[in-house]
């Protein structure tokens, strides 16, 4: 366990780190992810962007008519994925990840580090001035940061109100999911077979692979029933 005097928490105490050991050993695997593109599909909500997608997926599956017939599926199946997501990223470019706080800019950042700088002096100084200077910038910063989140929440319901005249339903129900959803925690770790929890992505998707392999795998049932319907004859 240690302090750390320096860390900026906005608070008259100091910020305590310590060492915990868990009980749950996860695998040196479990940390790594699939590399999974996503795209921008929003644009293609733009009649010029649909139409220079629509030019250039045209163009790449011409080119793609002239291969040989005799190439293995899987080829042909990585040639199709490749010139689609090469397009879509050419075209569209990749969803970009929502921030925890999107309201939170540069000029918020500067807010913190000048509470920071008022911090320090008073830790080097605990005088009654550097305390009046320390309680004035967090006041202030607070007043910021209270302002920039209703001036951010005001703007979403300004954005709810368009979209609901416009009937753009996709982005509505979206942005009333931020709203009521707010933190939601995943969990990534799943049973195996002798109840044991499995928390590496790969091993993950093989045992679902193996689960549903066997769940709609039913050519080795044998000895399966059949039952005779009998109909009534119309009179």
């Amino acid at each position: 366990m240690r302090s750390f005097r320096g860390a900026d928490c906005d608070t008259d105490h100091y910020l305590v780190i310590a060492t915990v050991r868990e009980r749950l050993a996860v695998g040196k695997q479990a940390a790594q992810r699939f590399d999974r593109k996503r795209f921008n599909l929003r644009k293609l909500n733009k009649p010029e962007v649909r139409e220079q997608y629509q030019i250039e997926i045209t163009n790449r599956f011409a080119a793609l008519e002239n291969l040989n017939d005799d190439e293995d599926v899987h080829t042909t199946w990585e040639n199709i994925k490749e010139n689609t997501q090469t397009t879509a990223k050419e075209s569209l470019g990749l969803h970009e990840l929502k921030q925890n706080k999107p309201w939170f800019d540069e000029k918020c950042l500067g807010f913190l580090d000048q509470t920071k700088r008022a911090k320090m002096q008073w830790i080097q100084d605990p005088s009654q001035s550097n305390v009046d200077i320390l309680n004035n910038v967090r006041r202030e910063v607070s007043r910021h940061f209270r302002n920039k989140k209703k001036a951010y929440v005001r703007a979403k319901i300004e954005e709810l109100e368009t979209n609901n005249k416009i009937q753009n339903i996709r982005d509505l129900y979206r942005g009333f999911n931020d709203f009521k959803k707010g933190y939601q925690p995943k969990c990534k770790v799943v049973k195996d077979k002798k109840g044991d929890l499995v928390a590496d992505s790969h091993s993950i998707v093989a045992r679902w692979r193996k689960y549903f392999s066997q769940l709609f795998n039913v050519h080795g049932v044998k000895n399966v029933g059949h039952a005779e319907i009998h109909t009534a004859e119309p009179q």
